[in-house]
């Protein structure tokens, strides 16, 4: 077990690690703020890696289909916000589990029906192909060591709108107490708009840059879905910290239980055996990890008590 390798799985771990925080930020925001269990999230990851991948292949340009994202899943969000999920504030959890899985039936159909069933591929751009030499001699990727970069660029956007601007002061408000902000004279309505708009948009962004490391298929969004679910319970509903740092750890955690894992167990027992425990272990870690966690903190590492 090499140094080298140890060290780019490491990275691999942060890129997994970024993707999660940028959609688990957005899930926590929606929580958070509307109080709102939207199992629909994974839908708006799908949209955005989708209408990347369209729109850069008819122009052929990659960044287009990333801004592409950004507009659709943040307008997809707004429009969902305000003919579905305004209806179902004051209801009850199981009402709106019930019409966000809805949700993910009509847009999972929705798709297929305007792309086809037919898998898309979103092409990494010319000027991120290839590996990138870094100190030590380590040759990485050059695409996913820009994931990491964007990801660790847009939580320090996110951590300075939070804490620095007056709609941060607004949705942190609005985790606190919603009707003292609506009595001071605070759009509320509009808020919750903005709020489910911009988690949209993270959910897109993480979608179409995903979508140039795997293809673009229907129903993609929803295993990382419940794996964006995992880092909010582990970092706390409602914290964009808790969400970032969850994030981090679950990616580590679920890369090198799967790449060293199994090369531990084949040190004692045979290698076709120790693949297959190994890796059953690995996709158990991010639950043990969750578990120790809540033994320690139930609300999470940074969650409110």
């Amino acid at each position: 077990m090499s140094l080298l390798l140890v060290i780019e799985q490491v990275l691999n771990g942060l890129q997994f690690g970024v993707m999660l925080f940028l959609m688990a930020a957005g899930l926590t925001l929606i929580f958070g703020v509307m109080g709102l269990i939207n199992l629909a999230h994974g839908s708006l990851y799908m949209i955005g890696a989708f209408a990347a991948a369209a729109v850069a292949g008819a122009t052929g340009s990659f960044l287009l289909g990333l801004i592409s994202a950004l507009a659709a899943a943040a307008a997809m969000g707004a429009i969902v916000e305000l003919t579905v999920i305004r209806r179902l504030y004051k209801r009850d959890h199981l009402d709106q589990v019930l019409a966000t899985f809805a949700l993910i039936l009509i847009f999972s159909e929705g798709t297929r029906w305007v792309f086809g069933s037919f898998p898309l591929y979103l092409d990494v751009p010319n000027w991120l192909s290839g590996p990138v030499t870094l100190p030590g001699g380590i040759e990485y990727p050059a695409y996913r060591l820009a994931i990491i970069v964007v990801g660790f660029a847009v939580a320090a956007g996110l951590f300075w709108m939070i804490g620095r601007t007056r709609i941060g002061i607004q949705i942190r408000a609005g985790e606190t107490d919603r009707e003292m902000i609506a009595a001071l004279g605070i759009d509320i309505d509009r808020l919750y708009t903005l709020v489910f708009a911009l988690g949209a948009a993270l959910a897109g962004l993480a979608g179409a840059l995903v979508g140039a490391i795997q293809s673009v298929q229907v129903g993609m969004g929803e295993p990382v879905l419940i794996l964006a679910f995992v880092v909010i319970v582990i970092g706390g509903i409602g914290s964009i910290k808790g969400a970032f740092i969850g994030a981090i750890l679950l990616g580590l955690t679920d890369t090198l239980g799967r790449s060293f894992l199994p090369v531990l167990f084949g040190t004692v027992m045979d290698p076709s055996a120790a693949t297959a425990v190994g890796s059953a272990l690995a996709s158990m870690l991010i639950y043990i990890l969750m578990a120790a966690v809540l033994i320690y903190r139930p609300t999470g590492l940074f969650g409110r008590v």
